[in-house]
């Protein structure tokens, strides 16, 4: 039976071919009949003008060809996409790795296509569309891929950007042709899957404007919608998939009503089991070191995404390529991480006392972190240009976090003005190297303050809501000023208490800043272990991570 369908559905695909080829069979035949037919000096006549005829039917016929092609066969909306095959895919669920929540939800999907004659004999209803939501480089539209070679279903991809034009009216016809050509698909086939990525450049809430902004996003958003209820209407097992980096209520309600996209996935960063695994996948395509500790690694790249892990992969790859080694080694790997996160180091030439403040700072950074903070350890520090800084300590998440403490936020604040506090203790001066940790310590203490009620007063609420409006020539603010200078005051305040830590906590132990500070002159950078090492052969230990 399905054969008979993909036999039909290929003519009715191709029958302009097949009427060609006849008609210009015919055509030859009758013009070869008419030559044999003809006088010597006619027959002669007319094979020394034959060339210029082909030259002209040539012309001619191309002129068609285009107009055909640009006019009759759908001009500017045009569907360049093919089928692929559920079994070209050769993406498995196995290969699916970090995701398994989300994983669990996509496998139901494709039980329901597999056996969806069991829920419709039970009065239920096939899924007909699946939003997938979450941060990039988590693997939407792999999972889409597994969903379709385990279901063995053919996969249409399209990124929504495809359907958006100037024309208005364009969209609105793109997406007509893709759902037709998926439910052909689907009736040959048992099934079909549509799968539009970056759903929200069509999927945006309308804007409706009697100026005709957002038109063609307009149209072409009011024909998916037209197109997902007439899904119902049939038994094609079409399935749509939609992904998306942007926030859920950035989405048109109509979209996400029952009946269009009935299941939500949310897809999120790997924890560090996932992570674990994924090291361990996209390590066994490349030869590298055995010695290597992967649960470490997974510590390491807390909030990388599967796409960031095989990107370290790949990076450290090429780094040991580069340095002429055999085998990926865990240096590279730090490398590869330091590159991605930070930029590619930059030698700048600096006086030996220029070299050696930015040593004394960064020294003062690593061991406020190290001693002080409860959940984030040092990864690396550098007296090395990266991203235009002279030196830079790089912190690292111990584990997942998802809130902030006010402890958390005012050690941040702590670590940030450190470097500052270390030049004024050795130097009594500071540099203007201080100027992005001034920023990063100012925009914590205000955020604390007017945000989160973290202040020191009985001012508690979000203050920022009381934001600044315009009038004709006038600047209107809706927060009294006395309570903004309240609130100024005590985001001074913490700012200042965390000053006093610092210089409390650095003059008490400045013998590790001085041996820090011979480190960082000696060898430039120092690595995690390094840094743990002299520590302990100070008997120091790392503050615990905070329950």
């Amino acid at each position: 039976m399905l054969i008979h369908k993909r036999i039909k559905i290929f003519f009715i695909e191709h029958w302009v071919k097949f009427l060609v080829i006849f008609a210009t069979i015919i055509l030859i035949a009758l013009a070869i009949w008419g030559l044999s037919t003809l006088e010597s000096f006619y027959l002669h006549m007319t094979l020394a003008t034959l060339p210029l005829q082909f030259l002209m039917v040539a012309i001619n016929a191309l002129i068609f060809v285009y107009m055909y092609m640009t006019v009759f066969r759908g001009g500017f909306a045009k569907l360049e996409k093919g089928l692929v095959r559920g079994d070209e895919v050769h993406v498995m669920f196995k290969d699916v790795i970090g995701i398994d929540e989300a994983k669990q939800e996509a496998w139901e999907v494709v039980q329901l296509i597999k056996d969806r004659r069991r829920l419709q004999q039970i009065g239920g209803k096939v899924i007909r569309g699946i939003l997938m939501l979450g941060p990039p480089g988590c693997g939407k539209t792999y999972l889409a891929k597994a969903v379709a070679a385990e279901a063995g279903i053919p996969f249409i991809s399209m990124s929504a950007s495809e359907f958006t034009e100037i024309f208005v009216g364009v969209g609105a016809s793109r997406m007509r042709k893709l759902f037709k050509k998926a439910r052909r698909l689907a009736e040959a086939h048992g099934g079909c899957i549509v799968f539009i990525d970056e759903l929200d450049a069509v999927g945006r809430k309308r804007s409706f404007s009697y100026l005709g902004g957002g038109m063609e996003t307009n149209t072409t958003q009011n024909q998916l919608l037209v197109e997902m209820d007439g899904l119902k209407e049939n038994e094609q097992n079409v399935i749509v998939i939609g992904a998306t980096n942007a926030p859920e209520y950035e989405l048109d309600e109509a979209l996400k009503r029952p009946g269009r996209f009935d299941r939500k996935v949310y897809i999120d960063k790997p924890n560090l089991e996932g992570r674990q695994r994924l090291f361990e996948y996209y390590l066994s395509k490349v030869k590298f070191d055995k010695s290597i500790d992967v649960g470490k690694l997974a510590k390491q790249a807390v909030y990388k995404s599967p796409a960031d892990i095989m990107n370290i992969v790949k990076e450290s790859a090429l780094i040991a390529t580069r340095n002429k080694r055999d085998m990926v080694t865990h240096k590279d790997i730090s490398e590869a991480i330091d590159r991605i996160d930070l930029g590619i180091k930059h030698r700048k030439f600096m006086t030996p006392g220029e070299k050696e403040m930015t040593a004394y700072h960064e020294s003062g950074h690593l061991v406020v972190l190290y001693l002080r903070h409860p959940t984030k350890d040092v990864f690396k520090a550098s007296i090395i240009s990266h991203k235009g800084s002279l030196g830079m300590v790089q912190p690292q998440q111990r584990e997942e976090l998802h809130t902030q403490s006010k402890e958390s936020l005012m050690t941040d604040i702590e670590v940030s003005l450190a470097g500052y506090v270390a030049e004024k203790i050795k130097y009594g001066t500071t540099s203007s190297g201080v100027i992005d940790d001034f920023k990063k310590a100012m925009a914590i203490s205000h955020t604390m303050v007017w945000s989160l009620g973290m202040g020191t007063s009985d001012l508690v609420g979000d203050y920022t809501i009381y934001g600044e409006t315009r009038y004709a020539d006038a600047n209107v603010f809706y927060l009294a000023e006395s309570t903004k200078e309240k609130l100024n005051k005590e985001t001074q305040e913490i700012i200042h208490v965390c000053l006093k830590e610092d210089e409390e906590l650095l003059k008490k132990e400045w013998y590790l800043v001085e041996r820090f500070v011979k480190e960082l002159l000696e060898k430039e950078e120092l690595e995690y272990d390094e840094i743990d090492a002299i520590f302990k052969e100070y008997g120091k230990k790392q503050l615990e991570s905070a329950k």
